[in-house]
């Protein structure tokens, strides 16, 4: 596996110094480079290509767990382990998070609205409960604010909206979306923190409008509406902090090919199963009553 990894990195380093730092001599690398590949060198040859094309499918985001399960999907007989050694002689990372600073995160109970979710984030069917958030990108041109609304159920993003100023019309656009295809038969119960957006007059008269039941996280507790702020960290993760917008309509269509083109309909959750927001609720309700 040495030479492997030197034959895997000439291009970028000395093959001498690689040699020198893996305690191999270079002849013997030469001459294992002229030997022809055994079967299982041939075969993690073919896997290593399989992988990176998966890895790069998925913009570059997902970890040898995830790929393992696409390499399942496509027929190929490989276990965890396999691929996990694959990716790191590769090179092959995920994009990892952020730790957060030690610390208490309590808060006071809401004053304005009660925190009827209360941390209930397993939900057994779809339009129960959606969650909202708000977030903002960074364009050259000043910045955008991007609000969410996510149905619990299956984590997938049913409505959201961009615009330039973080007011509440950025909320109720997101919202209006999440009705307009959705189109709950029964009350929703849609949860936001206390920002002043969702504390507002119009959003309080649009959810008695359309049947929709608030609730809000403690003042300063970001864990109750920890699913919202989960996908706002991934967005900026996989996506956000690895592009530079020349505009705010740049950055609009960037964020409409993340949630749309790849988190809604492909990305893998272990929450769902390993399974994309919209094949997990498809597959649910292909599923008789009571299974």
């Amino acid at each position: 596996m040495r030479y492997a990894f030197v034959a895997e990195h000439r291009g970028r380093f000395s093959v001498r110094a690689m040699c020198r730092c893996l305690r191999i001599q270079p002849s013997g690398f030469y001459a294992w480079l002229k030997a022809p590949l055994s079967k299982r060198a041939q075969e993690d040859q073919r896997q290593t290509a399989l992988l990176k094309e998966a890895w790069v499918e998925s913009g570059k985001v997902y970890g040898h767990r995830k790929l393992h399960d696409d390499l399942i999907e496509q027929g190929e007989s490989i276990c965890v382990n396999r691929v996990a050694r694959l990716t790191k002689l590769a090179g092959i990372k995920a994009q990892i998070g952020y730790k957060r600073r030690p610390g208490k995160y309590g808060g006071k109970p809401s004053v304005v609205i009660d925190n009827t979710l209360d941390r209930q984030f397993d939900v057994g069917a779809p339009d129960k409960i959606w969650v909202t958030d708000i977030t903002y990108i960074r364009t050259q041109e000043g910045f955008a604010y991007l609000a969410v609304i996510i149905d619990l159920f299956s984590r997938r993003v049913v409505g959201w909206s961009m615009q330039s100023r973080q007011t509440t019309e950025v909320v109720l656009q997101a919202l209006h979306m999440a009705v307009w295809r959705r189109k709950p038969k029964t009350k929703v119960l849609i949860h936001s923190d206390q920002g002043s957006q969702f504390t507002s007059m119009d959003w309080a008269a649009f959810l008695r409008g359309h049947n929709l039941e608030h609730s809000m996280s403690r003042r300063g507790n970001c864990h109750d509406n920890a699913v919202a702020e989960s996908f706002c960290n991934l967005l900026k993760r996989e996506r956000i902090r690895r592009r530079t917008y020349k505009t705010r309509e740049e950055a609009r269509q960037d964020v409409f090919d993340y949630i749309e083109m790849f988190y809604n309909p492909k990305r893998k959750h272990a929450r769902n199963g390993m399974l994309s927001p919209v094949e997990f609720e498809r597959q649910r309700k292909l599923r008789p009553e009571g299974v």
